[in-house]
């Protein structure tokens, strides 16, 4: 912040702003007694930020302002919330009190305005003292936040605004601050959003993480999007047209928009899944939003499905593709039916049918949620958000979580989905996404979990390992001698099954103790490590846990294995010497020049550089802020760097020698290893090969891509 004058050119900005914030704030008030109480909070923030500036050197009223539109316009939250908005950051910034604020304004805006400003203060990145938070403070910050949810969760969705507006003027930071920033967000705070069903509120965050992390990827996307929207605008009308006089014909009260998927959505499906941008099925989506004309729930549910048999009766579809959320709906409370339909045109377009109920809850989430169940139209499903509370309070509350632990177990929390599994007598239970037999074992009780010898899953003997599906029905066959083993630790995904399985070793936890000490000290020496209390430190701050015995206890059974060791000394490519400092390549995301990159700065002076987009690097960086420095353009001791592409396509005679002519003749690159398989006229597999920079690579991919056959080529992690 800086102070100067305001100008006519200052004023008018404020006063521009202001009034397109006025006519939706009023449209949201009940009363013009609510407007008066949001009118009298600009005024107030107003006085108090007069004069002041942001990094933009624009007046600092109109961040307040902003985060008010978002609150009112995207969230849809009433006047309280709008003026605590308005008011967010001058306790923090400004000499007046919470109790100023309580004079003018009451008890609960007050309230809202102290949650807000207590976050702030947290999240800050330099405290009183002019250093850096530590990540102990992030994580009790966390807690907060979550602690609040229970308390009023209108604190929470007004920092997703005013964190949203804080991404969309990120620009005006500096490089290292705008990566902490940007890395917390998607940690915290873009988990959070979806949590919450404010999707709106997610995908912007995302796409501007994307546009920071990955420039390059978000604007090929990006054109690729506009070219695909300009050929196909009016394929997609055609494809409309029938819906609409079918819907019409059956005399259903609808509205249809059309979207497509953001540059975020199709980026993270290309690297997780492995395909191009051609092989993104659901890039257009069409949302038919209808209105039932009754309160009653079951009509409701009833005319969505109606709509259904209506479109499968003019496209054909997709059958893997259709998803009921409808009758078990996810997490967070979102309802609707998704099904992917063919086009007359010969391409695939995603169809959303969602009540006028069921879209408010997806666009607003957690807030238009509550206000049915306020206003007592809401399903009999709404206890999914009040059960996911009462599990964070459960976790919060808990006594053997350090600070740190409890980022990664609440991160875990608000990405991870549940599933839908059944008992043998039919009741359904929900387990999160991945987990196991045994996790539901354990779910339904710890002593069921402690003699578990094996199970059915769908009336078919199963192994305790076997990953649930949604759907599932699971029964869980016990024995009196049945008991926990450590090497089911290796497969437990659920934390409840992990810690009851080392609570029933906590017996021979001094002989476990004794035997992790042992494969400590041979682990550091096989990688040239020091058996000294720096390498000890290290090793427990790189695992969350400020104890040596429950560290060496955790080796013991098998908890940190030799992959976390690799990671914490097995440091990968050393480049050349800079200043003072000394720099080198993470081997978790093995960056190669050309690539942006984030640094963090290790204890021994040492900088440490990650892609931007590693979600490791993202961890550190939302937890580690005070240790993210920018890095430089540095000289590189190593001429070549190794990369792994993944390559598929339609096989034929001569093709592999094709690619090797392009990779060692064409380019003159060293191909270091390679793995193809041919299968049904298919081949799929991976290349290995070392390259100087980005450029190098990219120029490679491109002339594989020209190559007869090849259908796929994308750069992957080793």
């Amino acid at each position: 912040m800086s102070f100067s004058k305001f100008s006519i050119k200052d004023y008018t900005a404020i006063k521009k702003a202001w009034q397109a914030l006025e006519a939706p704030a009023r449209k949201r008030c009940r009363t013009p007694e609510e407007f008066e109480v949001v009118q009298r909070a600009f005024d107030f923030a107003n006085r108090a930020h007069r004069h002041v500036r942001r990094r933009s050197g624009e007046p600092y009223i109109l961040h307040p302002i902003e985060v008010a539109g978002i609150v009112v316009s995207d969230i849809g939250l009433g006047y309280k919330s709008i003026s605590a908005a308005l008011l967010h950051d001058v306790v923090e910034d400004t000499d007046y009190s919470v109790e100023d604020i309580r004079v003018q304004f009451g008890d609960k805006i007050a309230s809202l305005v102290e949650g807000l400003t207590k976050i702030k203060t947290v999240l800050d990145n330099e405290d009183r003292r002019g250093g850096m938070i530590s990540e102990s403070i992030q994580a009790e910050n966390l807690k907060r936040i979550l602690l609040t949810l229970n308390d009023d969760v209108r604190v929470v969705l007004i920092k997703l605004a005013d964190r949203l507006h804080n991404c969309r003027t990120i620009e005006f930071m500096p490089e290292h601050k705008r990566d902490k920033i940007l890395s917390e967000t998607m940690f915290i705070f873009i988990p959070l959003a979806h949590r919450l069903g404010l999707y709106g509120v997610k995908s912007e965050m995302e796409n501007i993480w994307l546009r920071y992390k990955e420039p390059e990827a978000y604007r090929e996307i990006s054109e690729r999007i506009n070219r695909n929207v300009a050929l196909r605008d009016r394929e997609i009308d055609a494809f409309i047209a029938p819906i609409e006089g079918a819907l019409k014909q059956a005399d259903i009260s609808f509205e249809i928009k059309k979207r497509i998927k953001s540059p975020y959505s199709i980026w993270f499906k290309m690297q997780t899944k492995h395909v191009p941008f051609d092989q993104i099925y659901d890039l257009y989506a069409v949302r038919i939003i209808y209105n039932p004309g009754t309160a009653s729930l079951e009509a409701e549910k009833a005319q969505a499905f109606i709509i259904y048999s209506t479109l499968s009766g003019l496209y054909g579809q997709q059958q893997n593709r259709y998803r009921d959320w409808i009758n078990s709906p996810k997490a967070n409370g979102y309802e609707a039916l998704h099904c992917t339909l063919m086009s007359r045109s010969g391409f695939w377009v995603e169809v959303q049918i969602r009540s006028k109920r069921m879209d408010d809850i997806a666009e607003r989430g957690i807030a238009a949620h509550w206000a049915y169940k306020k206003d007592g139209y809401i399903s009999e499903n709404d206890s999914n958000m009040d059960r996911w509370l009462a599990k964070v309070q459960r976790i919060l509350s808990s006594e053997d979580v350090n600070a740190l632990e409890l980022l990664d177990i609440i991160h875990h929390d608000l990405v991870t989905t549940d599933i839908v599994v059944f008992t043998p007598k039919g009741e359904q239970r929900s387990i999160q996404a991945g987990a196991t037999v045994l996790d539901f074992a354990y779910a339904i009780h710890s002593h069921i979990g402690n003699s578990a010898i094996a199970a059915k899953v769908n009336m078919r003997l199963a192994p305790l390992s076997q990953v649930l599906k949604s759907g599932d029905q699971v029964e869980i066959i016990t024995a009196q001698s049945g008991r926990p083993k450590l090497e089911w630790l290796q497969f437990l995904q659920t934390r409840h099954a992990r810690n009851a399985v080392l609570d029933w070793f906590k017996g021979d936890r001094d002989s476990l103790i004794r035997n992790g000490k042992n494969i400590y000290r041979e682990r550091i020496a096989a990688l040239g490590a020091p058996d000294n209390l720096d390498t000890l430190k290290l090793l427990l701050e790189s695992s969350q846990l400020n104890d040596q015995a429950e560290l060496f206890f955790r080796i013991g059974v098998g908890l940190i294995g030799p992959e976390v060791f690799q990671k914490v000394f097995g440091h990968g490519i050393p480049v050349k010497s800079l200043r003072n400092g000394r720099y080198l390549m993470a081997d978790c995301c093995n960056p190669i020049p050309g690539d942006p990159v984030i640094g963090f700065k290790t204890s021994d002076g040492t900088i440490l550089i990650h892609k931007k987009s590693c979600p490791i690097a993202e961890s550190m960086a939302s937890k580690h802020g005070d240790l993210v420095v920018a890095v430089p353009d540095i000289d590189m001791e190593v001429p070549e760097f190794t990369v792994r592409i993944s390559i598929k396509g339609i096989d034929r005679i001569g093709l592999l020698n094709d690619i090797t002519q392009a990779i060692s003749v064409g380019m003159g690159l060293n191909m270091t290893k390679l793995s193809l398989g041919s299968q049904d006229g298919v081949f799929d597999g991976y290349i290995e090969m070392r390259v100087r920079d980005r450029r190098e690579l990219e120029s490679m991919l491109s002339s594989l891509k020209k190559i007869d056959g090849i259908s796929d080529v994308v750069r992957t992690d080793i």
